[in-house]
């Protein structure tokens, strides 16, 4: 029986969460951030545990801008210092969030994780006047 592999949240991650929190209390919906926790702990990190490449593979999707061939670019020399495998890093979709994690050997990395309209919300904050 193959060994269930270990998870890890990267400080990244526990960012990521925090910002979460902090957005989902800003537009008047705390509960959410317990509900995600939940989903989290319940549901997809055993998902992850189980079936470690459940998520698609997020290199594997095309840039469409400069920016994005840059951005894909570094993370694929990043990725190629910790592992071979190209595939490593995957998107798994939970709900409302995106997830970024990285089965490498025998550990899972949970990398990353954003609300669809963390982003969208603050117009002003993120692009200014």
């Amino acid at each position: 029986m193959a060994r269930k592999p270990v998870v890890k949240c990267t400080a990244n991650f526990e960012r990521n969460l925090e910002g979460i929190e902090l957005f989902l209390t800003e537009v008047e919906a705390p509960q959410a951030f317990d509900g995600l926790l939940d989903e989290l702990l319940e549901t997809v990190i055993p998902n992850i545990e189980r079936f470690p490449e459940i998520g698609r593979p997020f290199l594997a999707r095309q840039p469409r801008s400069v920016e994005a061939t840059n951005a894909q670019a570094a993370l694929r020399a990043k990725l190629s210092a910790l592992t071979p495998d190209t595939d490593a890093l995957r998107e798994y979709v939970i709900k409302d969030y995106l997830l970024l994690y990285a089965p490498i050997g025998g550990t899972i990395y949970l990398l990353a994780i954003r609300h669809q309209r963390q982003l969208s919300f603050d117009f002003e904050g993120n692009w200014g006047r």
